[in-house]
């Protein structure tokens, strides 16, 4: 794990210090330490039951750690007042059905003092034309995103979102980006944890990986890549080259006539120069670096495995 050395000299808005949270046995978060800069856009990855979640309640306030300290904004995230600059989307947003979408963003942007025009934040989110409907009827996909428009109402300085684009379709998922990339090129603070792992590949600067409990990487987006010991040679050929020295995983096979090939391996420069020197006929050929996919599941290997 590399440190940055500007967070170093700016007082974090979000810091946990050796936060360890049980639930009876199982053990969510084990010593965690963790900070988050003014303006910083974090991924927060890990499979499932890894601890994200866990950590996003504890700097929400809606739970307390069994050890260490969680300060939000600089005091305890339990305080009404060190939330008052926080905007939280959940997994599970509980909406009142028979109000309509319109009145919901009312009645919360009420409770700041300065709150985006609701019109204008509903456009932004997709959702003008359904200020009329009742929440009841909103498609799931679309109480995610009135769940969002809750969240930014109050004009946040840190913003917690948790799965916020599970069920959204994709031209959906790409305006909900596009506000998130906005509120964050206005200074704003978000810690994001997704399951679409090209969601933290397109937005974040930072990725933090947890797993079991325990933060298994912290760096920016390019050292995290980087992290990953395979690289993708793409190319089209006649031959399936499955079992090329060097090839520890194959995607494609020729069976006679040209096809696309994805071979993973260590070192490109060695494939292609075997594939050169031994007259294997290809073209269209491609080197790319690691998928933050790659990076993630190299990074959370099995109970067991090397790491």
């Amino acid at each position: 794990m590399t440190p940055d050395p500007h967070r170093a000299h700016v007082p974090a808005v979000v810091h946990l210090d050796h936060v360890t949270r049980r639930f009876g046995d199982v053990v969510a978060l084990d010593d965690v330490s963790l900070a988050v800069g003014p303006g910083e856009l974090v991924g927060l990855l890990g499979p499932n039951g890894a601890g994200k979640s866990t950590l996003l309640s504890l700097v929400a306030g809606l739970r307390r750690p069994d050890a260490g300290t969680v300060r939000l904004l600089g005091g305890d995230p339990r305080d009404p007042r060190s939330r008052t600059g926080l905007g939280v989307t959940p997994q599970e947003t509980g909406l009142p059905a028979t109000l309509r979408v319109q009145e919901v963003v009312d009645f919360v942007g009420g409770h700041f003092p300065d709150p985006v025009p609701t019109p204008e934040l509903l456009d932004q989110l997709g959702l003008g034309e359904l200020a009329r409907r009742q929440t009841g009827a909103l498609s799931g996909g679309q109480k995610r995103r009135l769940a969002v428009a809750l969240a930014l109402v109050g004009r946040p300085r840190v913003l917690l979102l948790d799965e916020p684009t599970t069920g959204l379709d994709v031209g959906a998922r790409q305006a909900l980006w596009d506000a998130i990339r906005e509120y964050h090129g206005a200074g704003g603070t978000v810690l994001l944890t997704s399951h679409y792992l090209e969601e933290v590949q397109a937005l974040a600067e930072r990725v933090v990986v947890v797993d079991r409990g325990a933060v298994r990487a912290d760096d920016t987006l390019d050292a995290v890549l980087r992290r990953v010991s395979l690289r993708r040679v793409v190319l089209t050929a006649v031959e399936d080259l499955a079992g090329r020295p060097g090839v520890v995983r194959a995607e494609g096979a020729g069976d006679g006539t040209p096809a696309r090939q994805t071979l993973y391996t260590p070192d490109a420069d060695a494939l292609v120069r075997d594939l050169v020197t031994t007259g294997v006929e290809f073209h269209d050929l491609e080197i790319r670096g690691a998928s933050l996919e790659e990076a993630f599941a190299e990074m959370v290997a099995p109970e067991g495995a090397a790491r």
